[in-house]
C-alpha cells in the first residue's frame, strides 16, 4: 500500500492543494509542472504539463522517484516485521518511505545548507536560494507560482557573498559553489556515475564530509543502504539505546553506522522508521 506524504517540507518547492501534490521541475531548461493525487487502494495518479512530451515524461519519472513509488518494500517488511526495534513501526506504517528530492543536485545542495544547523533555519536558507536564484515557468501563470531549485550552472556562477546574504555560512557557500562547478562542467554526473567514485570526488571538496554525501545518497540517489550517521536526532536516539536509556547520551557516527549495520541494504529506511519511534 502507498500513501502520499502529508508533509511537503518547509523549503516551499512542493505544494499541496486539496490533497494533490504539485512540484515544478526542469529537464535541462524545459519546465515541467507535475501533480500527484492519491486514489483508492493505495493507487496514485501522476500527471505532468510541459512544452515537451519528453520533458513531461522525465518529470513524471522524477516525481515517481521522489515519492518512492517504484520501491518494492516487501522484502524489507518481511525480514524485519518482527524486529524488536522497528518492527512495530513497520506494522503500523508499512507505507513509510524516505523523503527524497527529485534531483540529486538538489539533494546535495540542500544537504550542504543543512550542515550543523537546525532544520527550520536551513529550510529558510533553502527558501531564499530558491526564491532568489530558482527557476520559474516564465510563460504566463502556467507554473502556478512554484519555483524550482536553481540549476548547478546557475549556482556555480553565483558569488559566495550572495549566498551568504541568504544566511548560508561563508565556508558552506564556497563548498556549494565548488560542488556545483563539478556538476555543471560535467566532471561529476550525480545521476549516472558510479556512486562511490562520485562520493569520493565530492569528499575531496573542503567542507563536504560523510554526512553530506550520505544525505545525497539516501535522498538524491535512492540508496537505502546509506545512513546519515551524523544526524543529530540519530546520534541521540542511538546514544540513548546504547546507554540503556540515558536521555543525555550521544553516540558517535561510527556507533550509529554499526547500530544500523544489521539492516544491510535497508539501513537508511530502518533509520527512518527508528526516527519515528
Amino acid at each position: 500500500m502507498f500513501r502520499l506524504p502529508r508533509y511537503t517540507g518547509a523549503d516551499g518547492m512542493v505544494r499541496r492543494r486539496g490533497g494533490v501534490l504539485e512540484r515544478l521541475l526542469h529537464e535541462r531548461d524545459v519546465p515541467v509542472l507535475v501533480r500527484a493525487a492519491q486514489l483508492g487502494c493505495g493507487r496514485v495518479l501522476i500527471g505532468a504539463r510541459s512544452p515537451s512530451r519528453a520533458s513531461a515524461a522525465y518529470g513524471i519519472d522524477r516525481m515517481r522517484f521522489m515519492l518512492g513509488l517504484d520501491d518494492d518494500l516487501r522484502p524489507f517488511l518481511r525480514e524485519f516485521a518482527g524486529d524488536p526495534l522497528i518492527g512495530r513501526s513497520l506494522r503500523r506504517q508499512p507505507w513509510l518511505r524516505v523523503g527524497r528530492r527529485p534531483d540529486p543536485f538538489e539533494a546535495l545542495a540542500c544537504a550542504i545548507c543543512e550542515q550543523l544547523i537546525e532544520y527550520p533555519r536551513a529550510a529558510a536558507i533553502e527558501r531564499r536560494i530558491v526564491w532568489g536564484l530558482g527557476r520559474r515557468w516564465s510563460e504566463g501563470d502556467r507554473g502556478t507560482g512554484l519555483r524550482d531549485m536553481p540549476a548547478a550552472g546557475a549556482v556555480a556562477g553565483t558569488a559566495p557573498a550572495l549566498l551568504q546574504s541568504f544566511d548560508l555560512a561563508g565556508s558552506r557557500a564556497i563548498s556549494l559553489i565548488r560542488a556545483a562547478r563539478e556538476v555543471a562542467r560535467g566532471r561529476l554526473d550525480l545521476h549516472h556515475c558510479d556512486h562511490e567514485s562520485g562520493w569520493r570526488r565530492l569528499r575531496a571538496i573542503p567542507g563536504i564530509g560523510a554526512w553530506t554525501v550520505e544525505m545525497l545518497a539516501l535522498k538524491g540517489q535512492g540508496r537505502h543502504d546509506q545512513v546519515p550517521a551524523g544526524d543529530l536526532h540519530l546520534l541521540k536516539l542511538v546514544g540513548r539505546r546504547l546507554s540503556g536509556g540515558d536521555p543525555h547520551a550521544r553516540a558517535d557516527e561510527h556507533q550509529v553506522r554499526e547500530f544500523f549495520a544489521p539492516y544491510g541494504d535497508w539501513a537508511g529506511l530502518a533509520a527512518a522508521h527508528m526516527s519515528r519511534l
